[in-house]
């Protein structure tokens, strides 16, 4: 990808999967999702896991484009805001992100260049755990997590909100997410410039790519 460092004036990261990579974080969350499943069915762990793996697997095919968790478990019948509650009761980033130097440099960096905000899926107080970690708390002149708006990406509402509160056109505006259908679909039909990362070294061409 070719960006235009002149017409960029700010980049909207993701969080999870893009600025750090974590086999493990992934695999307690899915756990969490899981027993929030059951509890929902009144079926075991085990099952509730395999009943949101069929149920997105339908969606996605239906729907033309991957599905996120948190659709599944509305289908289900739970709740966007109560499945964040366990996990912000459940988990803790610390035990299961390796920071990454790079990032954190990578990121200051372009802060001083360019507005840095953040837009992710999970909520404020595994967001604030996980900047924590990755030694990035500070890097973010705002900070959208799920708890602003309960409308998960990709969301037109919540795409139209930022791209109005950053005051520029979305040609200026560059995302940078690991999920081309959630993070970036959206923008890159606006007209938006997108990045599509999903390791830590695609996330560090956006160095040379500016």
């Amino acid at each position: 990808m070719m960006l235009r460092q002149a017409e960029i004036k700010a980049i909207v990261f993701d969080l999870d999967g893009t600025l750090y990579v974590s086999e493990r974080f992934e695999q307690v969350v899915w756990q969490s999702a899981a027993r929030y499943a059951g509890d929902l069915l009144g079926v075991s762990a085990e099952e509730g896991g395999r009943r949101i793996t069929a149920l997105r697997q339908r969606l996605t095919e239906e729907r033309g484009t991957l599905q996120t968790l948190a659709v599944a478990i509305e289908v289900m019948g739970g709740t966007v805001p109560d499945l964040h509650r366990r996990f912000a009761e459940e988990l803790e980033p610390r035990h299961h992100i390796e920071p990454d130097p790079r990032v954190t440099a990578l990121v200051e960096g372009l802060g001083q260049r360019y507005t840095c905000w953040l837009l992710t899926n999970n909520n404020r107080t595994l967001t604030d755990k996980i900047l924590t970690t990755l030694g990035l708390e500070s890097a973010f002149e705002r900070v959208i997590t799920i708890n602003d708006t309960w409308r998960p990406k990709p969301d037109e509402s919540v795409l139209d909100e930022v791209l109005e509160a950053l005051g520029h056109g979305p040609e200026q505006v560059l995302f940078v997410g690991d999920r081309y259908d959630i993070d970036l679909r959206l923008p890159a039909a606006r007209g938006c410039p997108v990045l599509h990362t999903t390791t830590v070294d695609d996330l560090m061409a956006l160095a040379a790519l500016l």
